[in-house]
């Protein structure tokens, strides 16, 4: 769901505005959010994306896997270093992607198709792929002026992607990496000091608005919206505007509580589409596609 989201969000941004998402200065990618974004630095346009997401046929999903072992905690020493002093603090998605058992689904799945497109190594324009170490419970940003070295855009992805209790933990150079969604599953706050004209947020795991029917994922819906109000206000407190796309409740009907259901992804490209096209026609969007038009005009 979360790619066929962000699909639905660049399309309509495309299509109302003119504006090329492959051109932007930093994409910044979470979990599905790395996928599209790196599928981006690819030269995949927002047309490409919303093709991948509704016409390939859907793909079935792993059943259960048999466990030669009984569960077990992912990274029990995280669980550890958090509660014994000095303290550590980690925040609460991390910590439960410790104490969960580790998933089995293999992230190949995920990397093998990203491998092709990028044999030259990391793309020229920035892109920021965020993951979580699973020892420290600590986000790292791939791609990024500190990251560990040597790793390439595929094993990135994947790390970026390995939902906890789901798929496997990524091991690079070491260390075992899960979903960059259990810090946050947006990232923003990391544009916050980067002299742009405009960031925008496609926002799949959070909600938009207050008046909602409540659901079994309304709760962690309603976390991420925080998580990322906060980092917008940071971003916002450096000079930089801010346009988010968040799930509206028309969205939410379509896209339903099983975020690995392959069936919806075209239903749900359409209607994030739509969503993004009347989101556009607000008047503080309006404001802020302005910026996009002055962008164009002046060669960014």
């Amino acid at each position: 769901m979360g790619h066929a989201f962000h699909a639905g969000v660049l399309t309509g941004l495309a299509e109302a505005t003119g504006w090329d998402p492959r051109s932007a200065e930093i994409v910044v990618g979470t979990s599905a959010g790395s996928l599209v974004g790196a599928l981006l630095r690819a030269d995949l346009s927002p047309a490409d994306l919303a093709a991948r997401a509704t016409d390939a046929p859907p793909e079935p999903l792993p059943g259960r896997l048999p466990r030669d072992r009984p569960p077990r905690m992912a990274s029990p020493g995280t669980l550890v270093r958090a509660a014994w002093p000095p303290f550590r603090p980690v925040r609460p998605g991390a910590l439960a992607a410790a104490v969960l058992p580790a998933g089995r689904v293999p992230t190949e799945l995920i990397a093998a198709g990203l491998r092709p497109l990028f044999t030259a190594g990391w793309p020229a324009r920035p892109l920021w792929v965020c993951a979580v170490r699973l020892d420290t419970g600590r986000r790292v940003v791939f791609g990024r002026e500190g990251a560990p070295d040597g790793v390439d855009v595929a094993d990135a992805v994947a790390a970026s992607c390995a939902i906890p209790s789901f798929f496997e933990p990524v091991t690079i150079n070491g260390a075992r990496y899960v979903d960059g969604g259990v810090h946050s599953p947006t990232n923003a706050d990391l544009l916050a000091a980067s002299d742009l004209d405009l960031v925008i947020v496609s926002s799949s795991m959070s909600v938009a608005g207050n008046r909602l029917r409540p659901s079994l994922d309304l709760p962690a819906r309603r976390v991420a919206r925080l998580y990322l109000g906060r980092e917008a206000a940071r971003v916002r407190r450096g000079g930089t505007p801010v346009l988010a796309f968040q799930p509206t409740p028309a969205d939410l009907a379509v896209m339903g509580l099983n975020a690995m259901d392959p069936a919806r992804r075209q239903a749900v490209t359409e209607q994030a589409h739509n969503s993004t096209i009347r989101r556009l026609e607000r008047p503080d969007a309006r404001d802020r596609l302005e910026l996009l038009r002055t962008g164009r005009a002046d060669g960014h």
